[in-house]
């Protein structure tokens, strides 16, 4: 039987602290077993602290992550509700972390990105095609018609959405950066169009030569980086899902789709975004996204597509989308609990809960917001400023 306690009973600092002042009705475990009330209403959530240090967890985004990490704190309920308390935590940003932060930027971009996404997806399929949807396995937002559809048909929507965007025909040669598990070669080479993917990830590689070989589909897979790829001719267009996070060189990225697209081929590119660029968390950095994974900044990538000659045709804001993908991902990901953690490991499991959680909840309240972009290759390359020519174009319009 449970006893009850009260605010008293916890210390002044700590983690354990901030979370007695949220609103939203919940209880906190104490090591003791005592219980203490949070908020007015029927608990939706209970927060177990397994020892007295745990309830002094420092209130920083590292330290409450690493915490429940080890099985510190455990959380019973509704996770997401605690999210509202992420606004109080503070961001300490370790100085290694920056320093590595710099390394990885200013070397070879292709074997960092390797390294990054190796770090991400070395998991083996079974993993992710646990919590994704079971049609298109897109690890990118689905679009949603309504908010009660199917994971499964918000991702037919999204390739519905490509296809009369790139305006496709049988015949066609695209290319698709990232690949993922093959959903763009599945619905594409269905319908005539010849895929080339590209992907870093081995055992995504291995899974989309089986849909290709598995459906007699017109397509190809090469485990290549997109800023080595050389294609023998240019491609009629390019789909880039979720991948524009990992290649934050815009200037780079811009240049290299002029050279792989025909004149008048466009781009399909989606991701998640920020206002702000290089503003990821200290845990993410540590723990999911490693390298220079940066959410797309849409000032900076636009302005690089105007210079590269390129022709912005539509940007659509998905952020509510992205939003209600990341909330079935992680409902899928807990009733998954016990058969990830046998096949997994408990710290994969618990990794993955915080980032699809805490995803869901940056994309409820705007602190990340999702975009798709279409663009088009004109037949002028466009003016590619150098910083000098910039400074001259500067002093030439100061009238």
């Amino acid at each position: 039987m449970l006893v009850a306690a009260s605010r008293d009973d916890l210390p002044r600092t700590g983690v354990a602290a901030l979370l007695a002042g949220l609103e939203t009705p919940g209880e906190i475990e104490l090591p003791s077993g005592a219980v203490v009330p949070v908020g007015i209403g029927e608990p939706v959530y209970r927060v177990i602290f397994r020892s007295e240090s745990a309830l002094r967890t420092p209130m920083t985004e590292m330290g409450v992550g690493r915490a429940y990490l080890s099985g510190d704190i455990e959380v019973e309920g509704d996770f997401g509700a605690l999210f509202n308390a992420r606004q109080n935590l503070q961001e300490k940003v370790p100085l290694r972390q920056k320093f590595q932060f710099v390394y990885d930027f200013i070397r070879t971009a292709t074997k960092m990105n390797a390294e990054a996404i190796g770090d991400h997806y070395g998991l083996d399929d079974g993993f992710y095609l646990t919590f994704l949807d079971n049609r298109f396995r897109f690890y990118s937002q689905g679009l949603f018609q309504r908010p009660d559809e199917t994971l499964e048909v918000a991702s037919k929507h999204k390739m519905e959405t490509i296809f009369a965007a790139l305006d496709l025909k049988p015949g066609m040669r695209i290319l698709d950066i990232g690949g993922g598990w093959g959903g763009v070669t599945q619905y594409c080479g269905a319908r005539g169009v010849h895929v080339t993917t590209l992907t870093l990830a081995p055992n995504g590689a291995r899974y989309i030569q089986r849909v290709i070989e598995d459906n007699d589909l017109p397509g190809q897979v090469f485990l290549q980086d997109f800023l080595d790829h050389e294609p023998r001719e240019p491609y009629d267009h390019v789909v880039n899902l979720g991948v524009i996070e990992h290649i934050p060189n815009y200037r780079r990225f811009a240049r290299k789709m002029w050279d792989v697209l025909k004149p008048g081929g466009r781009m399909y590119l989606d991701g998640s975004a920020a206002v702000e660029k290089f503003a990821v968390s200290s845990f993410t950095r540590d723990y999911i996204w490693r390298g220079t994974h940066t959410f797309m900044t849409l000032q900076d990538i636009l302005a690089e597509f105007l210079y590269h000659g390129f022709a912005v045709l539509n940007v659509a804001n998905e952020t509510r989308d992205y939003e209600l993908t990341m909330l079935e991902w992680a409902k899928r990901l807990d009733s998954a609990k016990e058969d990830l953690i046998a096949g997994w490991g408990e710290q994969n499991y618990r990794v993955f809960r915080l980032f699809l959680w805490g995803g869901t909840h940056a994309f409820k309240t705007n602190s990340l917001q999702a975009y798709h972009v279409v663009a088009e290759r004109t037949s002028s390359p466009g003016p590619r400023p150098s910083l000098p020519r910039r400074f001259r174009q500067f002093l030439g319009n100061l009238r």
